[in-house]
């Protein structure tokens, strides 16, 4: 069974806790992601995505320009180790309600995985399983 090491992005973007969320969802457009760490300083102190945006500043009608990240971000982070397995993530994420892990290693965040991570990982699996079961026999001619 893979593990979320495995499938986990390494590279995860940052913001800052006083960027807009105008600026914020810009970011995210840019860098084609749901998520964003949350840094004061070097300290990580939160994660804002895309759900935290519409959900607790779109839908309150609030300026979007002036709102920070730091009024609607989620913390503390969840967090999963990148041994476990990635059965654990789906789990982790479906019993918190969440779209979005930072993944662990030693205590600290090296990366998140989503949700569409998962399912990138399990079309990968599903549609080599299918590859490596799927047999064909000749077809038999036989005659009337």
């Amino acid at each position: 069974m893979a593990t979320v090491s495995q499938i986990v992005n390494k590279r995860p973007k940052s913001i800052g806790p006083k960027v807009s969320i105008a600026s914020a969802a810009k970011t995210m457009r840019q860098a084609r992601v749901g998520s964003l760490l949350v840094k004061k300083g070097k300290q990580l102190v939160g994660i804002v995505t895309d759900t935290d945006i519409v959900r607790r500043a779109v839908a309150t009608g609030k300026p979007l320009g002036k709102l920070t990240v730091e009024k609607i971000m989620t913390a503390p982070i969840c967090t999963i180790e990148g041994s476990q397995s990635v059965d654990d993530a789906q789990d982790m994420m479906a019993d918190l309600g969440v779209r979005h892990l930072g993944v662990t290693k030693g205590g600290s965040i090296v990366g998140v995985i989503s949700v569409r991570d998962l399912l990138l990982h399990y079309k990968r699996y599903a549609q080599s399983k299918i590859s490596t079961d799927v047999t064909y026999d000749e077809p038999k001619i036989t005659q009337d």
